[in-house]
């Protein structure tokens, strides 16, 4: 009996979680360019989230009753950790003196750091990789912040030398 090459669904299975973590992620930093409840109530609720990602995927590499439990505590005081800071990030003492990109920064930061050391505690290496990679990405979001007009600029300049280069061929080959 061969081995058959693991199809779409098995990877989707196993890799759509850590997929939604990072889509999770770059959706609070969109969002916190907003002030209000919304953005708020969003990275509160990403820690349960994220908790429960890493619960179920630790599980299986715990065989005992007390190593599942002990994967549970970890988990909820690792990520109610999680939650204290955020909420100090958002109390108005302190968001009074932090622009919102420095405040999406510090966020993307905590949560990398969350999510590094939750994948030790449930010893699953995708999680520490999504960890990462969300660590890696800081400085380009900060870049991304600061260059956003610079961005929209440089993407409208091609736009028009695409149309330009797209107008003079069409009217080369008679087609205009």
């Amino acid at each position: 009996m061969t081995n058959a090459p693991p199809d779409a669904r098995h990877w989707l299975l196993r890799d759509l979680p850590y997929a939604a973590m990072l889509a999770l992620a770059v959706g609070g930093l969109v969002l916190t360019s907003f002030r209000g409840p919304t953005t708020y109530y969003y990275w509160m609720a990403l820690a349960p989230i994220y908790g429960l990602i890493c619960i179920i995927s630790g599980w299986r590499h715990l065989d005992t009753g007390a190593g599942h439990m002990r994967l549970m505590v970890t988990q909820a005081l690792h990520w109610l950790a999680f939650v204290g800071a955020m909420w100090l990030m958002f109390l108005p003492e302190v968001r009074g003196i932090d622009s919102d990109n420095a405040t999406s920064l510090t966020l993307l930061i905590l949560l990398a750091l969350g999510t590094f050391v939750a994948g030790v505690h449930a010893k699953v290496w995708r999680i520490c990789a999504v960890g990462v990679f969300l660590a890696a990405s800081v400085p380009a979001v900060a870049w991304v912040q600061e260059s956003a007009m610079l961005l929209l600029v440089a993407a409208l300049l091609l736009f028009l030398v695409g149309v330009a280069f797209w107008w003079m061929w069409r009217r080369e080959t008679g087609r205009l």
